[in-house]
């Protein structure tokens, strides 16, 4: 199932939360087309990220212009080897993560090792440092497991001032 298929806001886990009746009502009075749940395929922009391990993911959130209210998609750039990569995708995909097979956020990243095949995972949550952390360590243990890395992760959300916002 991809994101498109499943409608409402996301939680800090990355699935569907239900709705009451009076949020359902209040949404659809409060924005337009960029005021509802985010999807994959929705306008976005780059508002945090690193490639540096050592950086907290609270100090890097801080220094960005990550806006906590509002859905993020969370992305992740993984470095595999070729065979190994349909087994990380499936595990990732266990969490709601969806494979990036596009260039839709910029070009495609290029792997620092010839062997290693670049893997773009995201989904859409609600994100907090310390979410941010656990996917982070996440992602590091998928690549390792399956011969590779994690190499960088990007924190995308709608432009500020767009429709709903």
């Amino acid at each position: 199932m991809s994101s498109s298929d499943s409608h409402g806001r996301r939680g800090l886990n990355g699935r569907v939360v239900a709705q009451g009746r009076l949020a359902r009502l209040r949404s659809r009075f409060s924005g337009g087309a960029g005021g509802g749940p985010l999807a994959l395929d929705d306008e976005v922009v780059v508002v945090a990220g690193s490639d540096d391990d050592a950086i907290a993911s609270s100090v890097a959130l801080d220094a960005s212009s990550w806006r906590s209210d509002e859905e993020v998609i969370l992305r992740h750039d993984l470095e595999l080897p070729p065979e190994r990569v349909a087994e990380a995708v499936a595990v990732a995909a266990i969490d709601g993560y969806e494979v990036v097979g596009d260039e839709r956020w910029g070009s495609r990243p290029g792997s620092a090792d010839d062997r290693l095949e670049v893997l773009v995972l995201a989904r859409v949550q609600l994100l907090d440092a310390m979410h941010l952390s656990q996917e982070r360590s996440r992602m590091a243990s998928l690549g390792s497991r399956h011969g590779g890395i994690a190499r960088r992760w990007s924190v995308l959300q709608r432009p500020s001032g767009a429709a709903g916002h």
